[in-house]
């Protein structure tokens, strides 16, 4: 008995590499454009407001209270906005927070001065952020 070499036992698939470029080149383009779909949903999504907080100087009251003095910059001076800002101890822990209600207004730049209370005594005071989305609860009462 005679025996066939393993490549006559077996038939070789026969593969239309044009076929399978094109679906390789579809895929790819479907990959990018769900990349750039997905950059341009992150980058409304994520990017910064149309408001920008500057803090100025703060002053340690007393042991519980610290001020801070800083400037707010909107494009649309009349559109209300809010500032949350907030007291550190030495340590760099956060003792104490505050949200500040901007209303409509003039000016594009407008200088703030408030007053945080801390749990602890404070050592700096900070912008955490500002934006345009300002809660029910600051604006009723």
């Amino acid at each position: 008995m005679t025996e066939t070499p393993p490549a006559d036992r077996y038939p070789t698939p026969t593969r239309d590499l044009r076929g399978s470029r094109v679906v390789a080149i579809i895929l790819s383009i479907g990959v990018v454009l769900l990349g750039l779909a997905l950059a341009f949903f992150a980058y409304n999504k994520f990017a910064g407001d149309d408001v920008e907080g500057q803090s100025i100087a703060y002053n340690l009251v007393d042991e519980s209270t610290i001020s801070i003095r800083f400037t707010v910059t909107r494009e649309d001076p009349s559109e209300p906005a809010v500032c949350i800002v907030r007291a550190r101890s030495k340590d760099g822990s956060e003792t104490g927070r505050r949200e500040v209600y901007l209303g409509p207004s003039d000016s594009g730049t407008v200088d703030v001065t408030t007053l945080i209370r801390t749990s602890q005594r404070p050592a700096i005071a900070d912008i955490y952020g500002c934006g345009t989305t300002v809660p029910e609860y600051l604006t009723t009462g």
